[in-house]
This record gives C-alpha cells, structure tokens and sequence, in this order.
C-alpha cells in the first residue's frame, strides 16, 4: 500500500475517535487489562484496536514486537474461550502504530481475567467498555443453545411493553418494583422477550436499561 494511502487509511480512522468498534490504546503494558478490550469487542459488534494512538488522536508510536506479544497472552491466555484477531503493523512518519482487529465471536460469551483471578464478560457501548449483567450472560448461552423461545404474553409483560414505549427506557428493578413482582420472574420475562428480538438493553451511567426495539409495539 502506497505511503500516502497508508496516511490516508491511519488518518481516517483517527479522525472518527474512539467509538463503539475503535479504540486507541497509547500503549498495552497489561495484558489482562487488554483482555477486556479485546473481549468487549468479541462480545458485542467487534472492532479495531490501534496501539500506539492517545487518547486524543496524537500518534505516539510503539514497540510492535513487545506490543503485539501481550495482545497475544491477552487475547489467548487471559480471555476465555480464546479470541482470535489479526493485525497489521503501520509505520507513520517513522512511529509504529498497531492495528489489531478482533470480530464479533460466534462462542459468546467471552470472559477476560482480571487481577484477582475472577473471569469477567464485557460488552462494548459507544466508547467504553462495560461488565456484561447476568441477564445478557444468559441470553448469549441460550441463543447459542437454540433452544426454543416461549412467551405468556399476559398483563405484565403488555405492562411492561407499553412503558418501554412512552418512556423509552425502563430498568427492570423499577419495573419490578412498580407491580410487585419477584427479580426472578422479571428476569425471566425480559429475558424471553430479548430472546424473541422485541427489547434490547443499552447503559446509563452503567446500570442497565431495557428499550423497545425498532418496529416492535406493545399492542
């Protein structure tokens, strides 16, 4: 690739700024740190990783050999299962930037280690990376099962529905609380109807809210 084509590709990718598929990493110097990232992205729509970007675009450049060796611990010893990626080194103006390349796995969910030894599942939102909850560690295992979606569509859950429309987003514990019901049950209702493609979730302030997806209704 030409030089002024190279310059072109890296500048363009800066230009966007760190969002829900790119992220700018100055440097990688710990891999179970990494591993989240690496993680989120395999987790939700994947994404790139440049190493050897700040966070405010400036190229910084980087080692690529001791870099790309601690995407690969992270990337196949601190993340469970084992996340593949490629990568692709790029000499701008004489620093190092290191493109790393991760999809969205199609063994989810995806748990980095962390420090205390405790395995994690992350989840990338906008630009920032985010503790999956229990509910979506529990949609990824039953989607991948393929087991069949059931739902008793009866005066709690159009309930439900129709607050998700006026308002737009709805927790569930507010929810629950609302008409009195166990987590369990609201659990177990927001999850069948995640399972069906009617509701999402999406983070504010990193708690978890419930929305209506485009195209449902609650009628």
């Amino acid at each position: 690739m030409a030089s002024h084509a190279k310059k072109s590709y890296i500048k363009k990718l800066i230009e966007e700024g760190e969002n829900q598929q790119l992220d700018f990493k100055f440097a990688v110097n710990d891999s179970r740190k990494i591993a989240r990232s690496i993680v989120a992205f395999a987790n939700t729509d994947g994404g790139r990783l440049l190493i050897g970007v700040k966070d405010n675009g400036v190229i910084a450049g980087i080692n690529s050999t001791e870099e790309l060796h601690m995407i690969e611990t992270a990337a196949h010893i601190f993340s469970r299962p084992q996340i593949d990626f490629k990568s692709l080194e790029w000499n701008i103006e004489g620093k190092i930037i290191l493109e790393i390349t991760i999809q969205q796995g199609p063994k989810r969910p995806y748990y980095a280690q962390d420090e205390f030894n405790h395995w994690n599942a992350w989840i990338r939102q906008d630009d920032r990376d985010i503790k999956a909850p229990k509910i979506w560690i529990e949609y990824w295992k039953r989607k991948s099962s393929g087991e069949m979606t059931t739902l008793s569509y009866g005066p709690t859950e159009k309930f439900f529905l129709q607050m998700l429309e006026k308002q737009g987003l709805v927790s569930i514990e507010s929810f629950r609380r609302l008409l009195g019901i166990s987590t369990h049950y609201a659990n177990e209702m927001a999850l069948q109807l995640m399972l069906m493609d009617i509701i999402g979730i999406r983070f504010e302030d990193d708690k978890p809210f419930f929305y209506l997806k485009n195209g449902s209704s609650s009628l």
